[in-house]
């Protein structure tokens, strides 16, 4: 369990290990993506075996069936639903033997803590303490920042100028392609979405956090649109740490899966949290967003909204 602050490299040494682990069955995924497929697969579980009556040994059998080593970029707990399952998967996946590596920026201790149902969730906290050794990472600096930045990326501040720049690169990325809404579909659950065109998106700030989301559904717009575009983002205060929390899932989504992020905002995004439940670890959002802002990050995501535009050609 590599635990340490944002932008320390924790990320780099486990994908190091990863590649060089002479393991052939292992998997390196984000955490958020395997809830999603936990949650996917409890799903099918229960629609495919109405008598069943505990889902979770036969999925733990499943994921130890293909992979006795997972790892996992960012493991973090925010949903009651994902802290009541994780208990018994993990008991269920380290009795099947498989070895676990995570990194994150939060102490096992404080996980899920202060939070309704904390109490309950202290017996996974005792699991992890046990079946993994916790190491600390640390450096005086944050490896992301100091990058080359693209100056339009992310406008400041949110006004008639900042959203006719943005108005520009929805329809560049577009790139002729008719702009209309998409409704994606996904875990028995949809996802309207208003403006849309080829590999690109559009969203007012509200439409996206303001409204009851969560990890599956921006993993599906992550999947979904290459780049995305994102206008009016605000600061948020002390009473707005659900929309904060929101924010940092949806920013994520979009960093693990390499999508392009244009946007629009009152403030850096050092200044768009300061006060309030969470507001600490939006210091690893706000890092992230920094390394979503350069040059390098832009020409891969280029790339890859290249490659998405030609298959929708297609």
């Amino acid at each position: 369990y590599i635990v340490g602050r944002v932008g320390r490299g924790k990320t780099m040494v486990m994908d190091l290990f990863y590649a060089c682990a002479p393991v052939r069955q292992k998997e390196r995924l984000h955490f958020l993506r395997f809830m999603q497929d936990v949650h996917q697969r409890l799903f099918e579980l229960k629609r495919d075996n109405p008598s069943m009556t505990d889902p979770i040994p036969p999925l733990a059998k499943s994921i130890a069936g293909r992979a006795t080593l997972l790892c996992f970029d960012e493991f973090q707990v925010n949903d009651i639903a994902d802290a009541m399952i994780l208990g018994r998967l993990f008991e269920a996946l380290f009795a099947c033997g498989v070895v676990i590596v995570a990194t994150s920026n939060t102490e096992p201790s404080q996980l899920f803590q202060n939070r309704p149902g904390a109490d309950a969730f202290k017996p996974f906290i005792a699991i992890i303490r046990r079946e993994l050794d916790t190491i600390e990472l640390d450096s005086p600096r944050d490896y992301r920042r100091g990058r080359e930045q693209d100056q339009e990326t992310w406008l400041v501040p949110a006004d008639t100028r900042s959203s006719q720049q943005l108005q520009h690169v929805f329809r560049r990325y577009a790139a002729g392609q008719k702009i209309e809404p998409v409704t994606l579909q996904y875990s028995g659950r949809s996802f309207e979405i208003e403006q849309a065109a080829g590999p690109v998106c559009r969203f007012g700030f509200n439409s996206l956090c303001g409204r009851p989301l969560g990890p599956n559904d921006y993993l599906a717009l992550a999947k979904r649109f290459p780049v995305v575009v994102i206008e009016d983002i605000p600061c948020m205060g002390q009473d707005e740490a659900n929309l904060a929390r929101r924010f940092i899932t949806l920013i994520d989504a979009l960093y693990d899966n390499g999508n392009l992020l244009f946007a629009s905002a009152e403030a850096p995004p050092d200044k768009l949290f300061t006060q309030g439940e969470g507001s600490d670890a939006f210091a690893r959002t706000a890092s992230r967003l920094a390394e979503m802002g350069s040059e390098s990050w832009l020409e891969h995501g280029a790339q890859a909204a290249q490659a998405a535009h030609s298959l929708s050609r297609a």
